[in-house]
């Protein structure tokens, strides 16, 4: 429950973690985002709502912009190299169709979508939570080249970091922002999530009632 109620009002416990821990909160905010790219069972940790979070204390000096920019991008990058390279070494060894987590439903549907897109869905990835948790592991086990790989992570880190903190920051300036924000980051976990719920009606349309479950529409 603690879970929920973090993610759902992460803004909240931010500012409280800043006013009781101070720089540390750096340190936090690593944690969270390198454990939630570099660990395949932690895909539930927050990741969009935390980027767009982070940036509105900026911009209201709680934190400073640039240090949150460069934590995360370190944090993001660090946690995709683990990821790939653990699966890489354990592959499916992980997994096990009991086992809540790491979930074999997650893998097999990250396994499609990287068969789709390739190369480019390590960045394509980084945008979409839980796929994002999952493309670099599967990148490791299938023995993606880890100089392409890397290239790819570096890519998406930049564009989802250089995104979703400077609109965290210049947007939470904005007096309708502060006073709203809670209700914006609900949204921004919606607009995230929104792929993964068009791609699971879909497929429980496909196998209900008769209807094809094509994955290229993703």
């Amino acid at each position: 429950m603690f879970l929920i109620d973090f993610i759902l009002h992460i803004d909240q416990h931010l500012r409280e973690f800043v006013q009781s821990y101070g720089g540390w909160v750096y340190g936090m905010l690593f944690l969270i985002v390198f454990c939630e790219t570099g660990l395949v069972f932690m895909p539930f940790l927050p990741g969009d709502n935390l980027l767009f979070a982070a940036g509105t204390l900026a911009a209201i000096g709680s934190l400073n912009p640039w240090a949150v920019g460069g934590v995360l991008a370190l944090a993001a990058t660090l946690g995709d190299s683990t990821n790939y390279w653990i699966g890489r070494k354990y592959g499916k060894k992980l997994f096990h169709p009991d086992r809540a987590f790491p979930s074999i439903k997650h893998l097999q549907a990250t396994e499609a979508f990287f068969n789709r897109h390739g190369g480019k869905s390590v960045f394509l990835g980084r945008f979409m939570p839980i796929i994002r948790t999952f493309t670099p592991f599967v990148a490791g086990m299938g023995a993606m080249p880890y100089e392409r790989f890397l290239m790819f992570s570096l890519s998406g880190t930049a564009v989802w970091v250089g995104t979703l903190v400077p609109a965290g920051y210049f947007l939470g300036q904005l007096p309708f922002v502060q006073k709203n924000l809670t209700a914006i980051i609900l949204l921004i976990i919606f607009v995230s999530l929104l792929p993964l719920i068009i791609q699971g009606t879909r497929h429980y349309l496909a196998q209900h009632k008769g209807l094809p479950d094509n994955p290229n529409t993703m």
